[in-house]
């Protein structure tokens, strides 16, 4: 049952009359900024800029056992090195946990959502796919699901990737909004946060492509709206793994931004001689921005040493 409107997430303070476009970067404070995410926030900034709208920053700061001290500090020092200035204050969302709480107590109000003590070894049997509790004993604090009906198949169009088809229930089952640990489920944050923040278009890497009719199926069950998405084409090293993920992943030299926004600017399928004649961040990224040409944007990226 969709929540009544005066129970849906209220606008960021910050969330002025909403543009026709309002995109975000959102990276997770795990480790340094690296070529991988370099390429998101710039292929996130140049869509925003190139539809004449806004671009906002997040921080997703709600795993602590995988954070790295101080990486998000580094992280927005080295946004600002490399000339991304936001255009509203930058979010935390471990300071936004009264708004994931009231959108839980929504969904399990009205039924969507459940409380389940099933832990990984009692869905080891279905592949890890929960479809119904299981649980050979009950937990302390159980973790909540979102109840993913049968034959619950979401499609949509990815600007970038083109059109995806997904049997949620088929291929991921009633998925996790809160754990077990009690710490909050990305799935359930971001939805949230970007229905508070009016995001209009998320652009992201296309490791996130599957997590998106998740996504989608929480927007309905919350009366959100759903964005428009475009998934970026992700580095990998030459064994095919995410950058972020691989010993490759070195952080980029802040102080040396050029480089590494010119490789980004080719890995996002550009046409290199644009930037030529730039010698400073603020001077590439408007030339950048004059040049940007979206369709040219590949869905996928050969391996990288």
């Amino acid at each position: 049952m969709p929540a009544p409107a005066s129970d849906r997430p209220a606008p960021d303070p910050a969330n002025r009359a909403n543009p026709p476009y309002r995109g975000r970067f959102a990276p997770s404070p795990t480790g340094d900024l690296h070529a991988g995410s370099l390429l998101a926030a710039f292929g996130s900034w140049l869509l925003a800029r190139h539809a004449g709208g806004e671009w906002w920053l997040r921080v997703e700061d709600l795993d602590p056992p995988r954070e790295v001290a101080g990486a998000a500090q580094r992280q927005l020092t080295a946004l600002r090195e490399f000339g991304f200035v936001p255009d509203a204050p930058v979010v935390f969302q471990s300071r936004r946990h009264d708004l994931y709480r009231n959108a839980l107590e929504r969904l399990l109000d009205s039924g969507a959502a459940f409380e389940c003590h099933c832990s990984r070894s009692d869905l080891a049997a279905s592949g890890g796919i929960h479809r119904r509790c299981v649980a050979r004993r009950r937990r302390p604090q159980p973790a909540v699901r979102l109840r993913v009906a049968d034959g619950s198949i979401v499609a949509f169009e990815d600007a970038i990737q083109g059109r995806h088809v997904q049997d949620v229930a088929a291929t991921v089952g009633d998925f996790v909004l809160r754990r077990a640990d009690g710490l909050w489920a990305y799935q359930l944050a971001v939805v949230v946060d970007d229905a508070a923040q009016a995001i209009t278009d998320v652009v992201r890497g296309a490791d996130l492509l599957d997590s998106t009719p998740r996504q989608i199926l929480l927007q309905r069950a919350l009366d959100l709206p759903t964005p428009g998405y475009a998934h970026l084409p992700l580095v990998t090293d030459v064994h095919g793994r995410k950058l972020s993920k691989s010993d490759a992943a070195w952080p980029l030299d802040a102080a040396d931004p050029l480089p590494a926004l010119r490789r980004a600017w080719a890995a996002l399928g550009q046409p290199g001689d644009a930037l030529a004649g730039a010698d400073l961040p603020a001077s590439l990224l408007a030339t950048a921005r004059t040049a940007f040409q979206p369709h040219l944007i590949p869905p996928t990226l050969s391996a990288t040493d």
